[in-house]
């Protein structure tokens, strides 16, 4: 594992659980950022990032892709 990547972002810190869950249930690694923090100090919501090892990733989004039919 070389760096982080995003592989989506999610509007609130469980949906982003929910899809790291998923994506974790196949083998691959993930961690929820931003999950305290998803909306800045103007109160723009940002949105919780996914990331996944960047030698992973597309996998991830294939993963992801079977996730949100």
């Amino acid at each position: 594992m070389s760096g982080l990547v995003e592989v989506a972002r999610f509007a609130t810190p469980v949906q982003g659980e929910l899809a790291r869950t998923f994506i974790e249930s196949y083998g691959l690694n993930a961690i929820v950022f931003d999950a305290n923090i998803h909306i800045n100090l103007e109160g723009a919501h940002t949105g919780v990032r996914l990331m996944v090892p960047d030698d992973e990733l597309e996998e991830a989004l294939e993963v992801l892709r079977e996730y949100r039919r």
